[in-house]
């Protein structure tokens, strides 16, 4: 059994996994492809998600019967003692930190000044 969940990805993806797989609710993707063409399905999705997220689960032989892969999420797959579990973000964590950036002086510029005034 194979999942794809889909998150903000072209529709034309969608369209694209609906030969292989039957889309059971929105950007919810379930089959039962070969794992030759799960993996081609997966390489299509990473290429053409944009700025989309994606998410696939499928069946495999290991003590959980299952393993997934995610593409462009918050959340990631870690590895503990054999068993895979997700990894979210600390939301007690301060954000990455930020170039600094100089803040403009206060007051009009002087090239402000001259198209509100009319001086050359």
């Amino acid at each position: 059994m194979t999942v794809i969940v889909l998150t903000n990805c072209p529709a034309g993806l969608r369209g694209f996994l609906t030969r292989w797989l039957l889309e059971i609710s929105a950007g919810v993707f379930v089959g039962n492809p070969s794992a030759r063409i799960r993996d081609l399905l997966w390489e299509e999705v990473r290429q053409f998600a944009n700025q989309g997220r994606a998410l696939l689960a499928h069946t495999t032989n290991n003590e959980q019967g299952f393993t997934f892969r995610t593409h462009d999420h918050a959340w990631h797959p870690t590895d503990l003692e054999g068993a895979t579990l997700i990894r979210r973000p600390d939301p007690t964590a301060p954000p990455p930190a930020a170039t600094p950036r100089s803040e403009p002086p206060s007051g009009w510029s002087r090239a402000a000044k001259r198209r509100r005034f009319g001086r050359s």
